[in-house]
């Protein structure tokens, strides 16, 4: 069984913001899918159906973004999902807006997220969906913008972006890491390379 494990914020102050890209795109593919996310386990909200044909948990760690490992390493035990199977989506101050890598391992690259599912796991050989949130101007406080508001001209790409995430995680899942790479990995117009 796939695990996709959106990482977030809880609360209703939080839901709209940069920092939550991957509470929304498990939500865009919950809704694709007929996958209702309603059951608390493990400290997450989960639900589990079928992608491309093959058995997936979805999950939204409610556990506030910097101590997702917890409800992810239960959800990895209880479940017995191998780490071949296991995606993690969030997003990453490093990217430009619109940017999005598909990777089959890494570093957290300063995602407090992602460093404790790593720690908590005691691996970072488990893929990641990123997707670049970075405003493209200087930023005073970069936890301060991650729990902003989008912006008018981020709103209006908002839903193109998410729904190209969730393509990236279906492919994940029906053709494997290194494909999907190929077919989504991409830049947003005008972003330079890493």
């Amino acid at each position: 069984m796939f695990l996709v494990a959106g990482l977030g914020n809880p609360g209703e102050q939080y839901a709209a913001t940069p920092h939550n890209m991957g509470f929304l795109v498990v939500d865009v593919l919950a809704a694709r899918h007929g996958i209702r996310l309603t059951r608390k386990e493990c400290q997450a909200l989960i639900g589990q159906g079928t992608i491309g044909g093959k058995p997936v948990l979805l999950a939204k760690p409610q556990t506030f973004m910097n101590l997702s490992g917890i409800a992810v390493k239960s959800l990895v035990e209880k479940n017995e999902i191998a780490l071949s199977d296991l995606i993690l989506v969030y997003d990453e101050l490093d990217l430009p807006w619109g940017d999005l890598r598909v990777k089959p391992k890494g570093s957290p690259a300063g995602h407090n997220g992602a460093k404790d599912v790593i720690t908590k796991l005691g691996t970072s050989d488990f893929s990641r969906v990123r997707l670049g949130v970075h405003p493209g101007h200087p930023l005073k406080s970069g936890a301060d913008y991650l729990l902003s508001g989008f912006s008018r001209q981020q709103n209006e790409t908002l839903e193109e972006f998410i729904s190209f995430a969730a393509d990236a995680i279906e492919s994940v899942i029906a053709e494997g890491v290194e494909k999907s790479m190929t077919g989504f990995n991409r830049r947003a117009q005008g972003s330079k390379e890493e």
